[in-house]
């Protein structure tokens, strides 16, 4: 029995201890933040796809248009109270840089979807109909990296040596998004529209495919910051 309590005690010793230690409320908002940057993912996924059906109702992407911009109020006022509890409390020396970093870099993913979103407003893609699917799908993939890497984020506070299966699968929807991207390119540019048209839907599809490239930067990042807190 007294040899099961060591095994047990020695497998826990060698586990990474949890980065917060005590300090639950730092913790408790480093949750939050992560849950709103999720839901903001969400939400422009759903006004995108809202906004590229010819038969929806606008009023609906002006919902969720504003949706984004209170989640990213929140998301900022969430980020200052964190970074000044990292500092006021001197808690995280080792990691503070680190941690600071990847929230910086998750907030900027999460204003450039909702500033994407509303230049595809702009843009009006949905007025060529044959290319709906196509950004919708472009969509789809691009979003599905951006939500590996929120969580991967959310495991690197929790399981470090989980991190990297899930950056894994940041760069392989990131890979295929450029794949869909080149594809949709060459699609537009075989087709007769004047320069300008083909040139802003271009831009609509590069805007998208920037998202999952900002995603794999990120989870390059995080990978990075995985191994520093391995050892």
């Amino acid at each position: 029995m007294a040899g099961k309590w060591v095994s047990e005690g020695k497998q826990m010793s060698n586990e990474t201890p949890p980065l917060f230690g005590k300090t639950r409320f730092l913790q408790g908002l480093i949750d939050e933040f992560l849950d709103k940057i999720s839901e903001g993912v969400i939400v422009v996924e759903m006004g995108i796809k809202a906004y590229l059906c010819t038969s929806e109702d606008p009023e609906i992407c002006l919902e969720k248009l504003n949706q984004i911009i209170e989640i990213k109020r929140r998301c900022s006022e969430l980020r200052r109270s964190i970074v000044t509890m990292l500092y006021t409390e001197m808690l995280l020396p080792d990691a503070r840089g680190d941690v600071l970093r990847l929230l910086a870099s998750l907030f900027e993913l999460l204003d450039e979807m909702g500033d994407g979103f509303q230049e595809l407003m702009i843009v009006q893609p949905r007025r060529r109909p044959e290319f709906g699917q196509d950004f919708a799908d472009l969509t789809t993939v691009a979003i599905r990296s951006v939500q590996a890497v929120v969580v991967a984020a959310r495991t690197f506070f929790r399981t470090p040596a989980a991190v990297r299966d899930h950056i894994n699968e940041v760069r392989v929807f990131e890979d295929e998004t450029d794949k869909l991207a080149c594809r949709i390119k060459r699609r537009i540019f075989a087709t007769d529209l004047s320069f300008e048209q083909r040139s802003l839907l271009r831009e609509a599809v590069a805007m998208i495919d920037a998202l999952a490239d900002k995603a794999e930067n990120i989870g390059d990042n995080l990978s990075i910051f995985a191994i520093k807190r391995s050892f």
